[in-house]
């Protein structure tokens, strides 16, 4: 399943990324459907070159979700039931097929069950990391929704990086991520009252700094706000160069990129951000022109040049 290759006659193997949706009962219905309506606009290709039958393939979808559950349907807090594609023993079984793994956030009293039962998500986000952490030679997202970030700290997962959720939950992410550091290695955690925040993002500089889209400021403090780094081409070739495989080892969890959001909508912001990470600027900039949405971005806290 892991980046599936599609020919395509002009521009050859064409990646589908995979990702991997874990779902919970009480889950947030937006903090689903807004990232999955994302994920499945994007394309590789945003415009066809001529009409005929082949031009579909330049429209090959970018990427492909499984939502994996506890059980054969889960219910939203809004009580929307979503069939699962998988069970979590399967997920555990193919999950070094994935790519990407989003856990949305939902109600804080399913929140807290999960955290006092140490129930999934959890052991997946910890075994997704490890898997990281064990195999740098590919690269790996981690992405939550809202409070979903409250499952990353209790899984000890932010442990030395920077984090947002729910502007309510900023002070119970702070808590949940300090006994983490108590359990753990005493790595203390960053909350930022932010729309999104990525760490080890990928940038591509390019010769003239100033003119890449995908840096919007640099702060004093040396953080760099950013939306991407430029095109999927740099990502494809991410798992072939052992200078990149040597960097992510070097990185924090072994280069796992780990976005974490605030509430609902922002949700939608750090899926374009996802897009423009790993397919094109212009892609993201599609999909959000097709939903009518206007991209808000977050920050990148750290991140290495590729």
């Amino acid at each position: 399943m892991s980046a599936i290759a599609i020919e395509d006659a002009e521009a050859g193997p064409i990646e589908v990324i995979q990702v991997l949706i874990a779902l919970h009962p009480g889950f947030g219905a937006q903090e689903l459907v807004g990232p999955v309506e994302v994920l499945s606009s994007a394309c590789h290709k945003i415009k066809d070159p001529s009409p005929s039958p082949s031009a579909l393939s330049y429209r090959t979808k970018a990427f492909e979700h499984t939502i994996a559950a506890s059980t054969g349907g889960v219910s939203s807090s809004s009580s929307l039931t979503i069939k699962a594609d998988i069970n979590y023993t399967d997920a555990h079984d193919d999950l070094k097929e994935y790519d990407v793994l989003i856990v949305p956030g939902g109600s804080p009293k399913g929140i807290d069950a999960i955290i006092a039962s140490n129930a999934e998500p959890i052991p997946l986000l910890k075994a997704f990391t490890k898997l990281q952490t064990t195999d740098p030679s590919k690269e790996r997202t981690l992405m939550s929704i809202g409070t979903g970030s409250l499952l990353l700290g209790a899984a000890g997962v932010l442990q030395g990086l920077a984090a947002t959720t729910h502007p309510d939950f900023y002070t119970k992410l702070e808590i949940i991520c300090k006994d983490a550091a108590r359990r753990g290695d005493l790595e203390q955690t960053d909350v930022m009252e932010e729309n999104y925040v990525v760490n080890n993002a990928r940038f591509e500089l390019g010769e003239n700094e100033e003119e890449n889209p995908f840096i919007l400021t640099k702060r004093p403090d040396g953080r760099r706000k950013s939306i991407a780094r430029k095109g999927s081409n740099a990502w494809k070739e991410s798992v072939k160069r052992r200078e990149s495989n040597a960097r992510r080892a070097s990185l924090r969890l072994g280069g796992l990129r780990v976005i974490t959001s605030g509430g609902i909508t922002s949700g939608l912001d750090a899926s374009l951000y996802l897009v423009a990470a790993m397919v094109s600027h212009e892609s993201a900039q599609e999909v959000a022109r097709l939903l009518q949405y206007s991209w808000n971005k977050g920050v990148t806290v750290e991140g290495i040049d590729v």
